[in-house]
This record gives C-alpha cells, structure tokens and sequence, in this order.
C-alpha cells in the first residue's frame, strides 16, 4: 500500500520533456556549427580524447538525479506495517438542513454555514465515535456513511450546499428516517441523531418518525439555528444579493426559528433541545450529553501505517549528482579499450 502527500508536484515532471528538448536542439547547433567550422572527420582526430557519448551520459545521470529529487517533493508513503485498533464510543448520524430557508442571515454569516460550524466543532471533541452526515431539504440525501475518518466527514461537510437536494421544503421526517437506516440494526452500539436545522418543516410526520426511530433504541438531539425574530432569504449572484425570495403573492418570505418543532422531536425520543447559535454553549451541552451515553467497543478495524519516503530520493539525487560532476567529457582509458560505444576507430 501507498499513498503521494503532495501530488500538485508531479507537474514539474513535465520540466523533464523540455531539457531534453533542449539537450538536442543544443548537440544539433554544435554539429552544425563544427559542420561550419570544417570536416567533422578532422575535428575529430584534432580532439582524440573527447568523447561524443559522455556528455549524453552526464545529461541522463542529471534528469535521473532531477526526478529524484522531483519525487522526494511528492513524498511517497509504504504502508509498512498493519495493526488491529479497537475503539469505543458511539455511532452519530448528523442530519443537516440544506432547505433554501438556511440561507437566512439572520445568524451569522447564514443558518448554513453556521450549522457547519457547529458540526465541524463537535467532530473535533470526538474521540472513537463512528459518524455519518445526511442532507435534507424536501427530503433526505445521503453525504457520508458511517466512519471513522473525520477527515473525510470535515471534507464533505463543507461540500454541502442548498443546491444538493433538489426538493423545495423541510422533511424532518425523511431526515429521522434515513438517518435511522443509516445504524447496523444488529449492532448493539449506543445510536444518537443530531439533527441541526431552523425547524421550518413543511411535511407531516416528523413525530410519528421520531417514535419509531425510539422504538430502535435512538436518540435525538436537536440544535435550533436561526432566530426568532427571522429574516428574509437573500437570492446572490457571485455573493451579490439581487432580490430576496417571494411567495405567491410577491410579499417577500421570512422565515423563522421553530424551536417547539425540534423540542417535541428531541423529547419524543428522550433526547433534548439546544439553540445553536452560540457554538461554546453547544459543544458543552454535546459533551456533557456524550458522557451520559454508553459506549461500546467497535469491531477491530485494520490501519496501515505509512511511513514517508522522501529520505530515499533525496539519498539518490545527491548520489547522482556527485557521479555526474566526475563525470569527464573526454574518453575513459579502459572503457576505450573495450570500445563499448564504438569510439576506437
């Protein structure tokens, strides 16, 4: 197994090419330039001991030293050994509202961006909990299953946006549902859905799922973004607001906080309520409620652990290079004398 850290400096391999376009183009205006000068017969005895295949060598040895040190900027990576890690924790699915009404800015800088705050603080107070994300608008989308790598969580967390879910509205009951189907129904882990959104749903049902997910044995969290007092939804062009959404009657749309919303499901399944628009208060209250869950150990998992390489390429570069510069233009006594390029006439 391996891996490239920084793969962007694989293009300076394409330098190679050039040099060497280079290297012809300069022995093709020598030769013409000695054809010039006189008979390249007589050039040649007048200077017996320069060789014609050495400065080709030298050439060679240097783009080899050149793609090493190319490859030592890439830093490859050999997964030298594996080792069985066991975990304990618990499994979360976070469902993030993606609906057009989090574009409201009446937090700051939107509903969107700061539920992304609030989850991406959260995966950092993590320890061994496996999690996975789930979009929802007019109804639920699947982003990240369940997992460990929290890299990977943070990288399709800030992917999301308003235009992955296609579906006007809020479900929150597709959102518990799909969010539900997202545990191992036979693994008796600790299971918690934290669904953050303004509580603007616009379908029936967000209670009736919530039961049945309690009935599985999950619990739900809830984290309220938004206000009160609402706003309007901005329509931007390249960051620009141009208008604001509309209704029917072209009065322009507030959209507001429902906290009894999201308060009813988080109790219907023993779990609570949290404003999230302060991100402190929020990752207290999460660690405080993760304490009180239980955790159980997770199936051992193979790790690679990949040592880097570069050291080697490094090593080989200077080596190269340190031949090349011994690397005479003239001929060599015994390799003459074995006339392997055809130079003894």
């Amino acid at each position: 197994m391996y891996e490239l850290e920084e793969k962007s400096y694989l293009y300076l391999l394409f330098i190679l090419p050039v040099l060497v376009a280079v290297f012809l183009y300069i022995q093709y205006w020598k030769r013409k330039k000695q054809q010039e000068f006189g008979d390249l017969a007589l050039i040649k005895k007048l200077s017996p001991e320069k060789s014609t295949f050495k400065p080709i060598l030298k050439f060679i040895v240097f783009l080899l030293a050149l793609t090493s040190l190319i490859l030592a900027l890439v830093n490859p990576k050999i997964g030298t050994k594996m080792e069985t890690v066991k975990r304990e924790g618990i499994d979360i699915v976070f469902a993030v509202d993606v609906s057009k009404s989090m574009l409201c800015e009446d937090v700051a800088p939107n509903r969107l961006e700061k539920s992304k705050q609030l989850v991406s603080q959260i995966i950092n107070n993590l320890a061994g909990d496996r999690i996975g994300i789930v979009a929802y608008a007019g109804s639920a989308f699947p982003v990240l299953p369940i997992t460990t790598d929290y890299s990977s969580a943070k990288m399709f967390l800030q992917s999301m946006n308003t235009d992955m879910v296609s579906s006007h509205g809020t479900s929150l009951d597709e959102a518990i549902q799909l969010a539900s189907d997202y545990f191992d129904k036979g693994n008796k882990t600790s299971k918690l859905i934290i669904l953050i959104s303004d509580g603007e749903d616009h379908s029936e049902g967000a209670e009736d799922a919530a039961e049945e997910a309690n009935k599985k044995g999950i619990k739900i969290l809830t984290i309220g973004v938004g206000t009160a007092k609402g706003g309007p939804i901005p329509l931007k062009n390249n960051g620009v607001v141009e208008s604001f959404k509309r209704d029917q009657n072209n009065e322009v749309v507030v959209t507001k906080l429902n906290q009894e919303s999201l308060t009813l499901i988080a109790k219907d399944t023993k779990g609570s309520y949290i404003n999230g628009n302060s991100t402190k208060e929020v990752t207290e209250f999460l660690k405080k409620a993760l304490n009180n869950i239980e955790k159980t150990e997770f199936e051992a998992t193979q790790m690679a652990d990949f040592q880097s390489q570069f050291q080697w390429f490094i090593g080989i570069a200077f080596a190269l290079l340190f031949l090349d510069i011994f690397f005479l233009e003239r001929k060599t006594k015994w390799i003459q004398k074995l006339n392997l390029f055809n130079e003894k006439e």
